[in-house]
């Protein structure tokens, strides 16, 4: 399908983009790796008047290291995080989740500073910047702020940031010998999460879990912590039943979704057993 017709702006420029956007806020769409906006487009589910291409704005694709942090720049790839050297050794959880985003050639395009300003409540890294309590750098006409990414993420393709708004940076950070994971089901058509699980977790050296961050993707309207399933695990030493039972607090108070991938109850069943094999799988790593 043919999109609607549209002014296609390239800025060169935060402050050009965010001028721009301004400018015409209400009828605005930014287009980053383009892998969500434009089948939108395509299909005219986004019409929109105005395209801000900020793909050419220098300093937004990189990866660096400062402090106890790792700052993401918005227009890193999903592969670029994938191949990373510095994140696998720093912060495992990114690249393997990186690995499990569709297909390569999305992976090749798509960025993750447009996945996380889209905010599909399928997407995989809400789940995990926010297994890692990341936050999320915003520049609009007012300036730049931080963003708790557990503040972030407001519902169906809803967050908080502005239309004349554009997110910059993910920082995340630096880890110690946590152990990680993230596995999701998903549909080989599509690749979106029917569920996603990313898990962080410290164990001291008599294999008690001192810390847990257990986020979820893909069963309600959008990311979310299952602070249950932390509070069970913390303080703990894991064996199969105790993991058994604090995955199926998964969904504790959480109004799961049905559609066509599957009813409520399916969708609640697989959240348990993916939240148990991430666990598990975390505790292989």
């Amino acid at each position: 399908m043919i999109p609607g017709s549209f002014e296609y702006y390239a800025p060169r420029s935060l402050t050009d983009a965010v001028n721009y956007l301004s400018a015409h806020k209400d009828d605005v769409k930014i287009l980053s790796g383009g892998q969500s906006l434009l089948p939108l487009m395509k299909m005219r589910l986004s019409k929109p008047g105005y395209v801000v291409d900020i793909g050419r704005i220098p300093g937004l694709d990189t990866i660096t290291e400062e402090g106890d942090n790792l700052i993401i720049g918005a227009l890193v790839t999903h592969e670029q995080i994938e191949s990373s050297d510095l994140l696998k050794a720093k912060c495992p959880l990114l690249p393997q989740t990186a690995t499990t985003i569709a297909d390569v050639q999305v992976r090749n395009r798509g960025t993750i500073g447009g996945s996380i300003a889209h905010a599909d409540p399928a997407g995989d890294w809400p789940a995990a910047i926010m297994a890692l309590d990341a936050g999320i750098k915003v520049v609009g006409p007012n300036g730049e702020r931080w963003v708790k990414c557990d503040e972030f993420f407001l519902g169906l393709l809803m967050s908080v940031l502005e239309p004349d708004e554009i997110v910059t940076a993910i920082k995340v950070p630096v880890m110690g010998n946590d152990k990680t994971a993230y596995l999701k089901a998903a549909p080989r058509s599509s690749g979106f999460a029917v569920v996603g699980v990313a898990v962080r977790m410290t164990m001291d050296a008599g294999g008690t879990c001192d810390r847990a961050a257990i986020a979820i993707t893909g069963v309600t309207d959008k990311a979310y912590r299952a602070g249950r399933v932390e509070q069970m695990l913390t303080g703990k030493k894991l064996d199969a039943k105790l993991i058994e039972n604090a995955a199926a607090e998964a969904t504790h108070n959480i109004e799961v979704i049905e559609d066509i991938n599957g009813s409520v109850e399916y969708r609640t069943q697989l959240t348990h057993v993916y939240v148990a094999r991430a666990i598990e799988a975390a505790l292989r790593t």
